[in-house]
């Protein structure tokens, strides 16, 4: 009787056949991404080629698999996975350096670091893709939740390889001495050798010999200004047409993108053509009311369909406890729309830092170029390309260091509880 009663126990608690299956493919699956991601990264951030196994990736995948998903039955303890991560990765190896099945390379000193990076991450991927998957039992339904599990991976893999690869190639290029890039310019690898200051020349002579650290100047100047010249009457605007009425409220309201419909580049020979008679022509403050005439239609339409969000009742009530207009937008409207001001705000800086078709027309004078009006002084012959990519990384990262400070921002309502009762 107690050894049918364990017999039984031990069934349950046994994956069946296509449960044994699920794991080892899902282990496979998981080694596969890892592996060959860690193999393309070392290929370009490395001279050498890295070499990958077929025999080496199907036997490692198989068996983290196996070990992950029985480890998964049997106990939900995390420190068992290091457990069985680092067991599995002292059997390959073993395996590898004595009897090298399968094809395996001969084992090399960058090999081994290569192995103890990827097995623990093919580990982790693989009890991911397990998690609320029942191994002793698959239904229909855990097979769909794999399959998307998987297409969601490989998608997020290839989004961020090719979002990141492009910024990636234009950073190591502009940290490469005109020799290196002459000899490969398709290696990507960073030599670190050198030494911080060799390494760092193609920013120090961008910034001095270049003058772009006055051209970061006068770009920062320029767009902080656009902002300010947007949001006000931007405001404003988006507040007449959602709360108060006058004629032609309905008209006004939906011909606000009207301008969007010609496209800039007839809008070019005019304006240089007016500019140049009024003065108005390579100066800042000309390129100042272009930018503001570009962005406060899509700010002020952005933020009018962020004002009829808002609950009209703390507006009414700030003017029945005797509020005027203006301290009902400053005090109640301004503080309940943040989210929307910090959208509006970045949308606006990131046009104006990197607008460069009225910049390069308008502009002539050295002194008060911006960023992207003094990259064209780089693109040329006698200038090393490093540098051109060394400009174009000034360019880009204060944007990306502004988008992501902002998000926190950008994701969070501040009209929840605005309205009681």
């Amino acid at each position: 009787m107690a050894n049918s009663v364990s017999k039984a126990l031990i069934r349950r608690r046994f994956p069946s056949f296509f449960g044994i299956m699920v794991m080892c493919i899902v282990g496979l699956f998981s080694t596969i991404v890892v592996i060959y991601i860690l193999a393309f990264l070392i290929s370009i951030l490395s001279p050498t080629e890295a070499r990958v196994s077929i025999g080496a990736v199907f036997l490692a995948g198989v068996f983290i698999g196996f070990s992950v998903g029985f480890l998964k039955i049997y106990s939900h303890n995390s420190l068992l996975i290091g457990i069985v991560t680092g067991f599995s990765v002292g059997l390959i190896w073993l395996v590898v350096y004595n009897f090298r099945p399968f094809g395996f390379p001969e084992p090399e000193s960058r090999n081994i670091i290569a192995g103890i990076i990827t097995f623990p991450l093919s580990c982790l991927v693989t009890w991911k893709a397990l998690k609320d998957i029942n191994i002793l039992r698959p239904e229909r339904g855990h097979g769909e939740l794999l399959f998307i599990r998987i297409l969601r991976g490989f998608g997020m893999v290839f989004f961020v390889l090719i979002v990141l690869f492009p910024f990636y190639f234009m950073l190591s290029s502009s940290l490469k001495s005109r020799a290196e890039y002459l000899q490969d310019p398709t290696n990507l690898s960073i030599s670190i050798a050198r030494g911080l200051n060799q390494l760092f020349v193609g920013y120090t002579e961008v910034l001095n010999r270049f003058h772009f650290a006055r051209y970061i100047f006068n770009s920062t100047f320029v767009a902080i200004a656009t902002v300010v010249l947007t949001l006000i009457p931007a405001i404003l605007g988006a507040y007449a047409v959602t709360r108060l009425y006058f004629p032609g409220r309905k008209l006004l309201s939906s011909s606000i993108l009207l301008i969007y419909m010609f496209p800039t580049i007839v809008l070019v020979i005019p304006l240089y053509s007016v500019f140049s008679q009024l003065g108005l022509r390579d100066t800042l403050p000309g390129l100042l009311i272009v930018y503001a005439a570009m962005t406060i239609p899509v700010a002020l339409y952005m933020l009018r369909s962020y004002f009829q969000t808002l609950p009209r009742d703390i507006e009414e009530q700030g003017l029945i406890d005797g509020c005027n207009r203006g301290e009902v937008i400053w005090r109640i409207t301004l503080p309940l729309s943040g989210p929307a001001l910090a959208t509006v705000a970045l949308y606006v800086f990131m046009i104006a830092w990197n607008e460069f078709l009225f910049a390069f027309m308008f502009l002539d004078t050295p002194e008060i170029f911006t960023l992207s009006r003094g990259m064209v002084t780089l693109n040329s012959q006698e200038v090393p390309r490093q540098y051109l990519m060394a400009g174009a990384v000034i360019i880009t990262v204060p944007i990306m260091v502004l988008f992501f400070w902002f998000e926190k921002y950008l994701v969070s309502g501040l009209t929840s509880g605005g309205v009681k009762g």
